[in-house]
């Protein structure tokens, strides 16, 4: 055994040199390209779709209360509530307990604001990714399937740019990021039971950690054992509402400090107060490269969920996933951010993430609260790992369904989800920041190729909400939009007779209800 964690430990040792050269990669991509390209996409379509993220908030809540259609076997479809609250449910997971603790403690402050900005800005992205991947939609065994891969081939013609994307997300989602949910895993863990696991320390336990998350992903991706799998799909959005009201109840509890938490978010976003070396520019990098990776805004990920939904018309899941982004960042990310800040962190510290916002949440509720984060975001890492798993493998679809090739794929996750058990905090998520800027420069160069379709199904569903009709589409309503390969019209909840329908029995509905209440006041 000793043995065995001398290798392990010389392994570690040795990728604390990689460390630094992924690094200045990745700090040499987002500080001269990324940062100024996510901003001036994010600013295009947001001009093009004359800030569609900020004037249709409204419309967004509206679209989550669509009725469930019904498959033709009988089946119910995804909707648009679902598809929000799978979303929703995901991204309060570890980026936002730990991702947000790290962009802190190594951006300072001003890095909050940064976040906001890259999902105010974003959200438009996500809209346009989102709307596409319900348009170039192909229908599967079970439902639809889509994603960056399929708009690129259908929209652009594009199969080898599809190919493209498909290596970076099975790199980054299937491989890299599910190691950060194992580290994340072991550095709440070791926090809540007091081990030491900083450089090379308590291999054994990292071991053991490493161990555990293997064995209940390859019950899940070899043995099909679905009771795991369903238990997380009711436990996880639990875990994250409880997060969120924990959270919320310690910036109640220190209203009277939120103005000077503002201040400071402000003071270190424009350099006015220094709290971390590198000023302006460190907080505008960190906000920016932890706000991407909790919110995915132009990642290219939130399509290939979004594409299974059945709705009426490719702008609703646009909409959709775009409350996803507020949700996640303007509310779940800025209350990590100001749990963390109400602790007076020590800035510069790059190897903390959880155990930062679990020592700042037992600062304010007691030592309880630190063991509740460890199993939240326990219960967090083990879904996501299982969700990267299916991003990856339905990409994987997209090159080959080889039995012998999938095989390989599933043991190279398990690999990799036992590197992240044992590997440096900083090895995981510096390159994870390098792989993410991949994935969105070759995910928006397709969107803004794109953007003048997006315009033109956005221009067709606001038509149709102008003259009071429940917005629907078909790929005739737009002949100049090639080689769709649904949306012709065999779908029920695509036909005006589906919400004539549904419009007579909600008045039914509202007239019983004003009847009780009028007999009811009569008594």
């Amino acid at each position: 055994m000793d043995f065995l964690l001398n290798i392990i430990g010389d392994i570690n040792e040795q990728t604390s040199g990689l460390t630094s050269s992924v690094y200045a990669v990745q700090n040499w991509m987002w500080s001269n390209f990324l940062y100024y390209a996510l901003i001036a996409a994010g600013l295009y379509i947001t001009i093009r779709t004359r800030g569609v993220q900020w004037r249709s908030i409204k419309e967004m809540v509206r679209v989550l209360g669509d009725p469930v259609a019904r498959e033709a076997d009988g089946k119910k479809s995804i909707s648009s509530f679902r598809a929000f609250t799978v979303s929703a449910a995901s991204r309060v997971g570890t980026g936002t307990v730990a991702g947000v603790a790290l962009a802190i403690a190594m951006g300072g402050p001003g890095a909050v604001f940064w976040m906001w900005v890259i999902a105010a800005v974003g959200a438009a992205s996500a809209f346009a990714e989102s709307l596409l991947g319900q348009l170039y939609k192909e229908r599967g065994k079970d439902s639809y399937i889509g994603g960056p891969a399929y708009y690129m081939k259908r929209g652009l013609n594009a199969r080898w740019m599809g190919y493209i994307f498909v290596a970076f997300i099975v790199i980054t989602y299937a491989f890299v990021f599910v190691a950060v949910q194992t580290n994340a895993v072991v550095d709440a863990t070791s926090n809540s039971l007091g081990i030491d696991v900083s450089g090379t320390n308590s291999m054994g336990f990292r071991v053991v950690v490493g161990v555990v998350m293997v064995l209940l992903t390859a019950a899940i991706i070899f043995g099909g054992i679905r009771a795991i799998s369903s238990v997380t799909e009711w436990l996880v959005p639990i875990m994250a509402v409880l997060y969120l009201l924990l959270g919320l109840l310690v910036v109640l509890l220190n209203i009277t400090e939120i103005p000077n938490m503002l201040l400071m978010i402000f003071q270190g976003a424009f350099g006015i107060k220094e709290f971390v070396t590198g000023g302006t520019m460190g907080a505008v990098i960190w906000g920016m490269k932890r706000g991407l990776l909790t919110n995915e805004a132009g990642m290219g990920t939130a399509p290939n969920a979004g594409a299974t939904a059945t709705i009426s018309h490719p702008a609703k899941q646009g909409y959709v996933q775009t409350l996803g982004v507020y949700f996640d960042t303007m509310m779940a990310c800025t209350v990590t951010a100001f749990i963390v800040l109400l602790s007076n962190p020590a800035y510069g510290d790059k190897s903390r993430g959880a155990s930062l916002t679990q020592s700042a949440l037992a600062m304010q509720l007691g030592d309880w609260a630190v063991h509740f984060l460890t199993i939240a975001i326990f219960m967090f890492a083990f879904s996501t790992v299982i969700g990267n798993y299916y991003y990856g493998e339905s990409n994987m679809r997209f090159v080959t369904g080889n039995k012998v090739v999938l095989t390989i794929f599933r043991v190279l996750v398990l690999v990799f989800v036992f590197f992240g058990a044992i590997s440096s905090l900083d090895l995981v998520w510096t390159t994870a920041d390098m792989l993410n800027a991949g994935m969105v420069i070759v995910n928006l160069t397709a969107v803004l190729l794109m953007t003048p379709k997006v315009v033109a199904v956005l221009k067709n569903y606001e038509a149709q909400r102008k003259a009071g009709l429940e917005p629907i589409f078909r790929a005739s309503d737009l002949p100049e939009i090639k080689n769709l390969a649904a949306w012709d019209g065999t779908d029920v909840v695509t036909t005006r007779e589906f919400w004539a329908e549904y419009d007579a029995k909600t008045a039914e509905r509202r007239k019983l209800k004003a009847a009780k209440k009028a007999a009811k006041a009569g008594r």
